[in-house]
């Protein structure tokens, strides 16, 4: 097994692939402490002042002189990200993707709107909090049922429980309705429930106008003061929605029509190196066929803006691009915030130093696909565009992948390197960054990128095995750890008053 990995070959620090002791002899340099995998060793002496470069770019600047063999981190290194992106000439360097050999399929839903749904399931969304457990209870009360029924084809009945929908005004009720009108809208729901209280900010009828046109035999609506028993009117309403979405059957589905979101959490030394860049070759897989890619996080874009702004396919989306990340970090300085203060504690104990490196890491998960398009948070994606869609959203677990499921997403790859249980209304694969935590929680992780830094697999061979994982997800012959356990939840981006 290797020991270290040098990414580009003028970076000026490689990355331990296990743990290394002082005085072992690594790249030609020996090192002058002990190393944990994951962290960065200088490969050359690095002045005060200078550039630490790896994945060719740089990460930061040397707090202090750095010796060759030295440990490399947030004691001897720090942030350059200060400024907004300035004016920029539009130079695109797309790289022409290749079409896979075979003709991708999976076992979908047609939905009426053209759609294509990779579950089959009943949603509860609540317009407000205050009706969280009465939507529960009607969730329980409707799966028994089905259970006892038996040989149904809808595969469950879900809700998503929030905080909000009420004492809301302006933005924040404007995100609170489009986040739960991307609920509704969703191809994975093949009819939904809307529950209501009555006395809300987020009222019914403006609630539906924010949904727009459904098709009443999909969607179901009330507010519980309005009935006797909401658990009862409830269930009446699943059942007559049960009918509906009972008719979708499964059919072949071109893999183009497949709409993916890429998001990491709990990232270490190892994500950008194993489970970014496998996820960033099924991204280019799915692009060559004219599939969508979603991807946000956008301050964990700063640093590697260069990285996206080179793939932009048009000026428009360009100037989009560069509009998207200084917003964003005017957004930090409207509240007195660091641009920089990113990575987390775990973030930094698994071996990333800046925000910058961070990033790097972060956006390899779009591969080489162009960037076809920016969209507003709690805006829907385009189908079809052989690309990916940048959605503004922060770095959060729950609120950019809740943002990306709104947008479309049919399933989210989720890379992690620290591991977490959290999951969403679509499909979430875990994929692990390393072995040990594969190993560690195989409850919540569905994929091994590990393999990769172990030197037990190459990238085209596990390329290989997990698009096809992904197409098993799509087609329902695989269950996501977090639908197995349960875990699905949402998360809304709120930045307002409360009344």
């Amino acid at each position: 097994m290797k020991l270290t990995l040098k990414i580009q070959d003028h970076d000026n620090v490689a990355v331990a692939l296990k743990p290394l002791t002082k005085g072992t002899v690594v790249e030609g340099v020996t090192l002058v402490n002990d190393v944990p995998p994951g962290h960065k060793i200088a490969l050359t002496a690095i002045a005060q002042g200078q550039r630490v470069i790896k994945y060719g770019y740089p990460i930061g600047v040397a707090a202090r002189d750095i010796a060759p063999g030295e440990h490399v981190h947030s004691h001897n290194v720090e942030s350059i990200l200060r400024e907004n992106l300035a004016e920029l000439p539009y130079a695109p360097k797309l790289k022409p993707l290749t079409k896979p050999a075979r003709n991708y399929t999976f076992e979908g839903y047609r939905r009426p709107n053209g759609k294509v749904g990779i579950r089959n399931e009943i949603w509860i969304v609540n317009t407000v909090g205050c009706v969280n457990n009465a939507a529960e209870r009607i969730v329980a009360a409707a799966n028994k049922e089905m259970i006892l029924g038996m040989g149904q084809p809808v595969e469950g009945v879900y809700a998503f429980p929030h905080p909000f929908g009420c004492s809301q005004l302006g933005d924040d009720l404007v995100n609170t309705q489009k986040v739960l009108a991307g609920l509704v809208n969703h191809p994975n729901a093949a009819a939904v429930l809307i529950l209501g209280l009555g006395c809300e900010n987020n009222q019914m009828k403006d609630f539906l106008l924010t949904v727009g046109g459904y098709e009443p035999n999909r969607v179901k609506f009330f507010n519980a003061q309005d009935v006797n028993d909401e658990v009862e009117e409830g269930l009446r309403c699943v059942r007559e929605l049960e009918a509906y979405a009972s008719k979708f059957k499964r059919e072949t589905i071109p893999a183009s029509e497949l709409t993916i979101g890429i998001k990491c959490g709990g990232s270490d030394g190892f994500s950008g190196i194993t489970a970014n860049p496998l996820v960033g070759l099924i991204s280019d897989r799915l692009a060559a066929v004219n599939g969508t890619i979603l991807q946000t996080e956008v301050p964990e874009m700063f640093g590697a803006e260069q990285v996206l702004l080179d793939r932009a396919c048009s000026h428009t989306v360009f100037d989009e691009t560069i509009s998207l990340v200084n917003n964003f970090r005017d957004y930090f300085r409207q509240y007195n915030q660091p641009i920089d203060e990113n990575p987390s504690p775990g973030n930094k104990d698994g071996g990333i130093t800046t925000l910058a490196e961070k990033s790097l890491g972060c956006v390899q998960k779009g591969g080489s696909a162009p960037i076809a398009q920016v969209l507003a948070y709690g805006e829907p994606s385009h189908m079809h565009l052989g690309g990916v869609a940048l959605i503004n959203a922060p770095g959060n677990d729950g609120v950019s992948s809740t943002a990306m499921t709104i947008a479309g997403a049919n399933m989210v790859l989720f890379t992690t390197g620290r591991g977490t249980p959290m999951g969403f209304p679509a499909p979430t694969v875990k994929i692990a960054t390393n072995t040990s935590l594969a190993q560690r929680k195989p409850g919540w992780i569905d994929f091994n990128a590990g393999e990769l830094a172990d030197g037990t697999a190459d990238f085209p061979t596990l390329a290989d095995k997990l698009f096809d994982y992904i197409l098993d997800v799509a087609s329902g012959r695989v269950r996501c750890k977090n639908e197995i356990n349960g875990f699905r939840e949402i998360s809304i981006w709120k930045n307002g008053v409360t009344l």
